[in-house]
């Protein structure tokens, strides 16, 4: 996805005024491409920068659309526990961070359907069925943990909400860093990159609560 925006920006590169610039030279101009954490970074051709753009949207492979499929239901619990805060917590740092929780996994469900909408047909798209499933993801609370989480409040409903939701975002991260190795499509693999380092993130935060 990064890619992409920066072969159009490519596209896009040359003088500042209007009409200086030949579209041969806009052609030309190199991409900025940028580095592995830590790493300096480069540029590409035009071509080579319309390839990787090309290649973010590589044909999914199963594993890219099972993670898709089953994050959406990750998250969707997660949202669930979130939600249980708002009148349970006790703690205003667990109420904020339940709050922070929402606000970005909220969104994240809906780019993950709709990339499933529009990949998950045909081929790859049918590993889609039969996936999401509580007990294929790690992490996932049981119904008796939702149960008693739904049952406590105060200082009790703090300590199990931050177990839960540590146990919670390390499975997240674990299906992620299984994405990283087996999934083909750019786009879902810097998406589970993502969800990774922001959910390590809130796995320090919790655990300093806790």
């Amino acid at each position: 996805m990064g890619l992409l925006a920066l072969a159009l920006a490519g596209g896009c590169t040359g003088g500042g005024d209007s009409g200086s610039g030949s579209a041969e030279d806009a052609g030309t101009q190199p991409v900025i491409a940028p580095g592995r954490p830590g790493e300096p970074a480069g540029t590409l051709s035009p071509d080579e920068a319309r390839e990787a753009a090309r290649d973010s949207y590589a044909e999914p492979n199963a594993a890219d659309v099972a993670f898709m499929a089953k994050m959406i239901e990750h998250h969707g619990q997660a949202l669930l526990m979130a939600d249980l805060a708002d009148t349970r917590a006790s703690d205003g740092s667990v109420r904020r961070l339940a709050e922070r929780i929402a606000r970005a996994q909220e969104p994240e469900i809906g780019v993950m359907e709709d990339w499933l909408d529009d990949n998950a047909e045909g081929g790859a798209g049918g590993e889609a069925e039969g996936h999401g499933h509580a007990g294929d993801m790690p992490g996932m609370a049981t119904e008796e943990d939702l149960a008693e989480l739904r049952g406590a409040r105060g200082a009790d409903f703090d300590a199990l909400f931050l177990d839960l939701m540590i146990a919670h975002h390390e499975g997240a991260v674990e299906m992620a860093t299984d994405e990283a190795a087996q999934g083909s499509a750019s786009f879902v693999v810097e998406l589970a990159a993502e969800m990774a380092a922001t959910q390590g993130a809130e796995i320090d935060r919790m655990e300093n609560l806790r």
